[in-house]
């Protein structure tokens, strides 16, 4: 009897449990601890294993799909090496709150302990990733309840769970389960429902939002089925509306009252509203940009979270909402009816904000780079994705000219690695995008650094995979300025010292030749003049194509002021020590802080 044609195997028994958990893909990487697995998948043919190049590409690809999908992703790898390679993608899925479910291979159980080839304990190095919930399958019995446990932690927690299969426990066939002392039925079945706050705490709450007059709004990605209720709840206490990095895709940025994103990456008008507010309410953010908030004591505060625990964990509140934030805003809208009242001054100030701060904006596009200004080209792309396209961005540079350039459609699908800022996430996250819809586009933005890094190893995958996606045009747009341009500007402004180039310069990559040796389309851009041409080329082609710009590595990463006051006499200490190699950046750093300083 053939191995197909077998009783069904731990690792069958796996692989069915996930089809009626509704995973579509595992995404991982092949090795001699996960191939029962693997055999199990080619058998089932469903769900669909998509090969990353490396287990770290596979972890974000899995990170990709929750965060895109709002829905737990998979990944699989080996044991040894190809465990340790899952830990940043499983990192980054814990620190921004998002479920991932990891199956990692194991040695055989007979030779744990006998410091055997590859064997890791597992459980110590996943501890603290996947602390909610981590567990080895001793015996075939145990694999359901293990596997079921494991997305429920997963689900329930936003964070990601740990299942590890030893080999053998994998070829052992799969128990029938029963009654029998020390056995656990258990069902693939999760559900969550709606959460709202007690009446007493909505009171509290609507008590210190009544007696506001300059009111902000900080709202992250718990805010992500709430952007209308968001929006009317400003409308409503005229206040305006800063972001974190997280919830910057679920908020109308054209709305005149909301001010962008906030912390050192953010904008002006989200400064000039978070230093100037009396009241300040949270609506699902955790951002951990505390220096960006109102001073202590300067603002009463109210937080709205779906999590207890993280309310009162970066600002002191006195009131909190423990609720979903759409329904409890809902709540609170019920509550204002009459008592809502006009706060037109402040509500100019922002809106003045704003305006002045679309005008930064633009003015700083605008000025010239050599040979190309970073912000021109990212706002052109922004300026020419509509609501259909999903966008996935590296960590780097092309953050802050993606919060600073690009305003989002409301209904936009865009992310990246925000709490644990990982590099290497911006092509992985396309790729999770485009397989759970094929038939809609995608755009990375990334710098040459964050390419070098994983992106160019994953546009393999890309050229491995587009002809099979019903709608082929993945767009992948990199800064190409030679250097690590935001640790360059970190060295000048937290250390008051030279750019190091043995540390900071990037090896020259010919990114679009290398995307037409994949037998994808590569387009070069180094000029103003030829952005649009290359941009509305690369959204209309048969293909996947990389669009290389040659960008200009010494445009400024200045923070917003007030707060970047400090931090300019740092950075034009650290330029002026790089003599006449800093010319150039020190005179944008002084035409960028001049457009802001005059609208202060």
């Amino acid at each position: 009897m053939s191995h197909d044609e077998a009783a069904p195997s731990v690792a069958d028994q796996v692989v069915a449990r996930l089809g009626e958990w509704g995973v579509e893909r595992v995404y991982g990487y092949a090795g001699d601890g996960n191939n029962p697995l693997l055999g199990a998948l080619r058998r089932a043919g469903s769900p669909e294993f998509v090969r990353a190049r490396h287990e770290e590409s596979a972890a974000f690809m899995a990170v990709g799909e929750a965060k895109f999908g709002g829905r737990a992703g998979v990944v699989t790898s080996t044991q040894g090496p190809g465990a340790v390679h899952l830990l940043n993608g499983l990192y980054d899925a814990k620190l921004d709150s998002v479920p991932v479910v990891a199956l990692v291979g194991q040695q055989h159980t007979t030779v744990l302990g006998s410091d055997y080839q590859q064997e890791i304990d597992l459980q110590t190095l996943f501890a603290d990733v996947a602390a909610r919930f981590v567990q080895t399958v001793a015996a075939p019995e145990q694999l359901p309840m293990v596997l079921d446990r494991a997305f429920r932690a997963a689900l329930t927690h936003r964070q990601p769970a740990v299942v590890i299969l030893p080999h053998d426990v994998q070829q052992a066939p799969a128990a029938e389960l029963g009654q029998a002392h020390g056995e656990v039925v258990t069902a693939p079945r999760w559900s969550e429902g709606r959460l709202l706050p007690r009446e007493e705490d909505l009171d509290a709450a609507l008590a210190v939002l009544e007696t506001g007059e300059r009111i902000a709004i900080l709202a992250g990605r718990g805010a992500a089925h709430a952007g209308d209720a968001v929006i009317e709840l400003a409308e409503a206490l005229d206040a305006g509306v800063a972001t974190s990095l997280l919830g910057k895709p679920y908020i109308d940025e054209a709305h005149p009252l909301v001010t962008g994103t906030m912390g050192h990456l953010g904008t002006t008008a989200s400064a000039r509203l978070l230093q100037g507010c009396d009241t300040l309410l949270i609506i699902g953010s955790n951002d951990p940009w505390t220096e960006y908030y109102p001073p202590p004591g300067a603002a009463r505060a109210v937080q709205i979270d779906v999590d207890p625990s993280v309310i009162g964990n970066r600002y002191p509140v006195e009131a909190g909402l423990a609720g979903d934030a759409a329904a409890t805003i809902r709540s609170l809208l019920e509550r204002l009816g009459p008592h809502r009242r006009g706060r037109p001054a402040w509500r100019e100030e922002v809106e003045s904000a704003v305006r002045d701060w679309h005008d930064i904006s633009r003015l700083r596009a605008e000025l010239p780079g050599e040979p190309l200004g970073p912000e021109l080209v990212v706002r052109g792309l922004g300026e020419r994705l509509d609501v259909d396209w999903r966008l996935a961005v590296d960590v780097g540079s092309a953050v802050y000219h993606y919060v600073r350039q690009m305003r989002l459609p409301p209904g936009h699908s865009a992310h990246l690695s925000s709490t644990l800022a990982s590099m290497g996430c911006g092509a992985p996250y396309g790729i999770a995008a485009k397989e759970l819809d094929p038939g809609r586009p995608v755009a990375v933005l990334a710098g040459d650094g964050a390419m070098q890094m994983l992106g160019n190893t994953d546009l393999v995958t890309v050229a491995e995979r587009w002809r099979r996606w019903r709608d082929p045009r993945f767009l992948v747009l990199v800064l190409h300025n030679r250097d690590l341009s935001e640790v360059s500007w970190e060295q000048r402004e937290m250390e008051t010292e030279p750019r190091f180039p043995a540390s900071q310069d990037v090896p020259p990559f010919d990114f679009a030749g290398y995307a037409e040796l994949l037998g994808l389309r590569g387009i070069r851009v180094s000029g103003p003049e030829g952005v649009a041409a290359a941009l509305d080329e690369a959204l209309a082609a048969d293909r996947p194509v990389v669009v290389e710009a040659r960008t200009d590595a010494d445009a400024p990463l200045l923070p917003p002021l007030p707060h970047g006051r400090e931090q300019l006499d740092a950075m034009r200490t650290g330029l002026a020590a790089e003599g006449a190699s800093g010319r150039h950046a020190r005179e944008l750093l002084t035409a960028y802080a001049r457009i802001e300083e005059d609208r202060q």
